[in-house]
């Protein structure tokens, strides 16, 4: 079993490094209307820890005590503007949603979406570092998929040591996904491909997780960033039909760059 992330004396976490960096809170007015309107019934509270994007180690959350409901439980981490979690939570009534994320203003966009989408009732959000929150705040086998997709990919080969996506923190991933549960993620950077493959790659051979694609080919097209001689010909996942187009993502392939995705399910 992974270990909780570890604690210097005064109780901070370890770890200094996160995978990302909090941007402004600042509302505006329909996010500022929306969050008062919702954030009871979509935002899950929890006691904070060392910081303010922790939560207390001491807490554990019940997935069916949450949703009120034994339905599988879909993890999204870095949900941004919730374009994607708001969409399957409104078409996959049969699954529970869980958004991780760390700046405000965009859980409180995601409840617009989710206005526009009727307010489904299978979605959860949490405004926490889910690196070092998750691993506590849910128990094993407790989730069916975990989505990560288009994280900062971090490019100064100086900050590589805060991409989200790594073999430690892969293995966290496993541990929390029930048997036969699935890890999809998603990049528009080159480099940040190759990092995920071999980070994946480094756990498959473990035994810990299998590739759902391993003849699965490149992207289609050519990359406007580079691409090194390094990168693999095969192993990539076809475009997940469960993840919207974002505006974020049409603004990166009209730069040129490809989307590179990934499936690995537990072994």
């Amino acid at each position: 079993m992974p270990e909780r992330p570890e604690l210097t004396s005064d109780g901070r976490v370890r770890r200094e490094v996160v995978s990302f960096v909090r941007r402004g809170s600042r509302l505006n007015a329909a996010q500022e209307r929306a969050w008062e309107a919702h954030a009871e019934k979509y935002v899950v509270e929890v006691p904070r820890g060392a910081r303010s994007t922790l939560a207390d180690l001491s807490v554990r959350l019940s997935v069916p005590e949450l949703f009120g409901n034994e339905n599988p439980l879909i993890v999204e981490i870095g949900s941004g503007q919730g374009d994607c979690v708001a969409a399957a939570a409104s078409s996959r009534p049969g699954e529970n949603f869980l958004a991780l994320e760390v700046y405000k203003p965009g859980l409180a966009q995601t409840m617009l979406h989710l206005e526009r989408l009727g307010l489904p009732h299978n979605v959860k959000m949490l405004e926490v570092d889910a690196e070092n929150s998750l691993p506590t705040l849910l128990g094993p086998e407790s989730i069916r998929e975990v989505w990560i997709f288009f994280a900062d990919p971090w490019h100064k080969t100086k900050h590589h040591k805060r991409r989200l996506i790594s073999p430690e923190f892969l293995r966290v991933l496993t541990h929390l996904l029930e048997p036969g549960g699935i890890i999809r993620t998603a990049t528009d950077w080159a480099d940040y491909a190759e990092h995920q493959h071999a980070a994946f790659e480094a756990v498959a051979a473990e035994g810990l997780l299998v590739n759902l694609h391993p003849e699965g080919p490149r992207p289609e097209g050519t990359a406007s960033d580079p691409v090194s001689e390094a990168m693999p010909r095969v192993g990539f996942a076809p475009r997940f039909d469960g993840r919207v187009r974002t505006a974020f993502e049409k603004k990166a392939t009209a730069a040129g760059r490809l989307v590179w995705e990934f499936a690995y399910q537990k072994a």
